[in-house]
C-alpha cells in the first residue's frame, strides 16, 4: 500500500497535464482539484491505478463541448463559441446552479424582480439608461423591439443597414416576422435626414437605427447620426450589435450604448457576448416606460433567460476586465516575447518553427475594419489537423501554407499546455 501511495502523482503535477490544465480555463481550478483529489484517494484505495488518476479525474468532470485553446488570433471567435467567460463568470454560474435568490426577497419573503443583480449591474454600466431588461440573445432584443413597438405599424429603416446577421439569418426576414412593415429608406450608399423625415408618419412605430458591424462601406457614402434621428418626434431604436457599454479608445468606430443613449435614442439593443464578454444575451437599455412594455409583453416570457446566464452576466459587467478586453488590449511586446517563447521550445525539440508578425481580428461581427498587429508562431500546414483533433484541441490560423499558432487569444499559463499540443502534433522525422 505504500508503494503505491507513492506512485500516485501529486495535485501540482497533475495541474499541468494538458487536458487538466485545458479544463481549469472552463470550469476553474477549484472544481479541478476537486476532480482530482476524489481521482487521488481512488488510486490511495487501490481502487484504481496511479496511473489512471488523470482519466478518472478527467471524467469526474462535466461531459460537454470539447475545451479549445483559441490560436486563431480571432478574439471573439463565433465558431468557438465567441465570448470566453472571466473566472468570476464561472465561479458565479457554479453557485448559481443551486437554490439562488434568483426571483426573490431573502428580506421580505416575497417575489423579486427576475434578474435584479445583473439588472443593477448594468443599469449602474450605463447611467444613460432609464431601464433595463435582459433577453436571451441580440437578434430576440430586436425582435421584441418590434413586436411591442411597431407590430402591424412600419419601422423605417436604411437600406444600407439591412444586413444580414449570420448563418443565412436577414435583418429584413427577422423584422418582417414580427408583424411590422418596412418602409426601406436612402440607398445603399447614402441616407439623409430628409429621407427618413419624409417616410415617417401616423403608421411609424419606429425608426430603427442598425450599426453594419460585419462589414464595411467606404468611398461615398453618407448617414445620419443618432442625435438628427432622434429630433424626428419618433422613438429611434438603435441596434449597436457587439454590446459596447462606454466608449474603447481602440474601437473608435464601435457605438458603444452610453454614448447612443445619451444622443437622444430611445432604445438601444445589444448582444452580450461579443464585446461585452460575457454569455450569450440580448440587452435592452432605453426609457423607462418603453423598456415597462417590452418587459410586460407576453413575447418577453418566451424570450428570458436563465439563471446561470444572469449570474454570469452580473459578474461580467462587475469585472473590471474580462478575458475578451484582456485579450484585445494585449502589449504586442509581451506577445512577441511569448510567442519567442514557444517557437525556442519547438526548435529546441528539432522542430523548425519561426516567429512572425501577424494581424489578428476582433471577430463576431465587431469593429471588421480594426486590425489588431500581434505576432505568431509559423509552422507547417500539415500541423493544423492533428492539432486540432488533438488534447486539448488547439485551433490555429492556416495562411499561405502555413499554419500560425497566434497566442492573444491564449492565457498566458496554458503556453506550455500549447507547446507539449505541438510537439505531440508534429512527430520528429
Amino acid at each position: 500500500m505504500g508503494d503505491v501511495r507513492r506512485r500516485v502523482p501529486r495535485t501540482d503535477v497533475l495541474l499541468v497535464e494538458p487536458r487538466l490544465a485545458a479544463a481549469v480555463a472552463v470550469v476553474g481550478r477549484e472544481r479541478v482539484k476537486q476532480a482530482i483529489g476524489r481521482a487521488q484517494q481512488r488510486a490511495r484505495r487501490g481502487e484504481i491505478d496511479p496511473g489512471a488518476v488523470v482519466e478518472a479525474a478527467v471524467a469526474e468532470l462535466p461531459a460537454g463541448p470539447r475545451v479549445v485553446l483559441n490560436a486563431t488570433g480571432v478574439v471573439v471567435h463565433t465558431n468557438l463559441g465567441r465570448a470566453p467567460l472571466s473566472a468570476a463568470a464561472v465561479e458565479a454560474v457554479v453557485a448559481a446552479a443551486g437554490y439562488t435568490d434568483v426571483e426573490f426577497d431573502l428580506v421580505t419573503g416575497g417575489r423579486a424582480r427576475r434578474g435584479r443583480d445583473a439588472v443593477e449591474a448594468l443599469a449602474a454600466a450605463v447611467p444613460a439608461a432609464g431601464a433595463v431588461h435582459v433577453v436571451n440573445n441580440g437578434a430576440a432584443a430586436l425582435v421584441l423591439a418590434a413586436t411591442v413597438l411597431a407590430s402591424g405599424g412600419e419601422i423605417v429603416v436604411s437600406r444600407g443597414e439591412l444586413v444580414e446577421i449570420g448563418d443565412g439569418f436577414r435583418l429584413p426576414d427577422l423584422l418582417v416576422s414580427t408583424g411590422a412593415r418596412l418602409r426601406e429608406v436612402g440607398t445603399t450608399n447614402r441616407t439623409t435626414l430628409a429621407d427618413y423625415a419624409a417616410a415617417v408618419g401616423a403608421g411609424t412605430g419606429f425608426v430603427l437605427k442598425v450599426h453594419p458591424s460585419n462589414f464595411v462601406v467606404s468611398g461615398f457614402t453618407g448617414q445620419v447620426s443618432v442625435r438628427e434621428l432622434a429630433s424626428l418626434g419618433v422613438p429611434v431604436v438603435v441596434d449597436i450589435g457587439s454590446g459596447l457599454l462606454a466608449p474603447d479608445a481602440l474601437l473608435p468606430d464601435e457605438p458603444d450604448a452610453a454614448s447612443v443613449l445619451a444622443a437622444g435614442a430611445t432604445l438601444v439593443t445589444a448582444s452580450g457576448d461579443k464585446l461585452l464578454g460575457g454569455p450569450q444575451a440580448g440587452l435592452l437599455l432605453g426609457a423607462v416606460e418603453v423598456v415597462q412594455r417590452l418587459r410586460r409583453h407576453p413575447l418577453a416570457r418566451a424570450l428570458r433567460v436563465d439563471k446561470l446566464t444572469l449570474a454570469a452576466l452580473a459578474a461580467t459587467v462587475g469585472a473590471p476586465v474580462t478575458p475578451v478586453s484582456a485579450a484585445l488590449h494585449a502589449d504586442v511586446g509581451v506577445l512577441r516575447r511569448r510567442s519567442q517563447g514557444l517557437c525556442a521550445g519547438l526548435v529546441a525539440a528539432g522542430r523548425p518553427a519561426e516567429v512572425v508578425a501577424s494581424v489578428a481580428v476582433v471577430g463576431g461581427g465587431g469593429a471588421p475594419g480594426v486590425r489588431l498587429e500581434s505576432w505568431a508562431v509559423s509552422v507547417p500546414e500539415q500541423v493544423a489537423g492533428p492539432l486540432r483533433t488533438g488534447s486539448p484541441p488547439v485551433v490555429g490560423r492556416v495562411s499561405r501554407g502555413r499554419l500560425l499558432v497566434d497566442l492573444r487569444c491564449v492565457p498566458v499559463e496554458a503556453d506550455r499546455v500549447v507547446l507539449d499540443a505541438v510537439l505531440r502534433a508534429w512527430p520528429v522525422g
